[in-house]
């Protein structure tokens, strides 16, 4: 996926979920913060980051905070991006086939999910979790509880259980690191309900991206240590 019109500029600080303080062309901008995440190891006072300029000129901001300079690279904060990254990979690199049916945002139950995929008799669910943590050269998600996370994999155990094919794909959204793992640290409970769905069948895959201040790209699986 691309961003349009980005433009670098140096992180000051976090007003709260959505917004930031960000100096660009040595100009003080309040800019909207494209993730509600902690973010605290990213966004940190000095640090380079990349902005898109929205074309709506009635926005009170008119700048996304998209992206950030870690030590030789960039991660990408746009939460908006896993999805879009996984669409790209799912239609363009065939892992599930080459003729295979993609349909973004499908209900199962009392559950939407973030894609249901048919290539020929495989009916499957998929959702996508983008991430954004990295410690030690390990992908760890998520950076805050999330609820919400736990709900999504029990669902998917329960379309295991109705015959479907289940996946979670997590999205990295960097380059750098070896494996992935739940953050049992911040939230033991997403660990618990990740690990009891794999032993359910419910397959885990993890894919780093290639960052460039003005696009995210999906590229290779990295190790699942659960």
């Amino acid at each position: 996926m691309k961003h349009k019109n980005v433009t670098q500029g140096v992180f000051i600080s976090r007003q709260n979920r959505f917004c930031a303080t960000v100096s660009v062309d040595r100009k003080i901008e309040t800019v909207h913060v494209k993730n509600t995440g902690r973010l605290k190891e990213l966004l940190v006072q000095g640090a380079p980051v990349y902005l898109s300029r929205s074309d709506n000129t009635e926005r009170k901001t008119k700048y996304d905070l998209v992206a950030v300079q870690k030590g030789g690279g960039i991660v990408s904060i746009d939460s908006q991006a896993a999805n879009t990254v996984a669409h790209e990979w799912l239609c363009t690199k065939g892992y599930f086939g080459q003729n295979a049916i993609v349909r973004r945002e499908v209900t199962f139950g009392k559950s939407r999910f973030d894609f249901y995929i048919e290539s020929g008799e495989r009916k499957i669910f998929l959702e996508v979790k983008g991430c954004t943590l990295e410690k030690d050269g390990r992908a760890l998600f998520p950076d805050a509880p999330t609820e919400r996370g736990v709900k999504h994999v029990k669902e998917l155990v329960e379309c295991k259980k109705h015959g479907f094919e289940a996946y979670i794909l997590f999205v990295i959204q960097m380059k750098g690191t070896d494996s992935f793992s739940p953050n049992d640290a911040t939230h033991p409970e997403f660990g618990a309900a990740l690990r009891d769905a794999a032993k359910s069948g419910v397959n885990i895959l993890a894919l780093d991206c290639i960052v460039l201040p003005d696009e995210v790209t999906a590229d290779s699986f990295v190790k699942i240590i659960l």
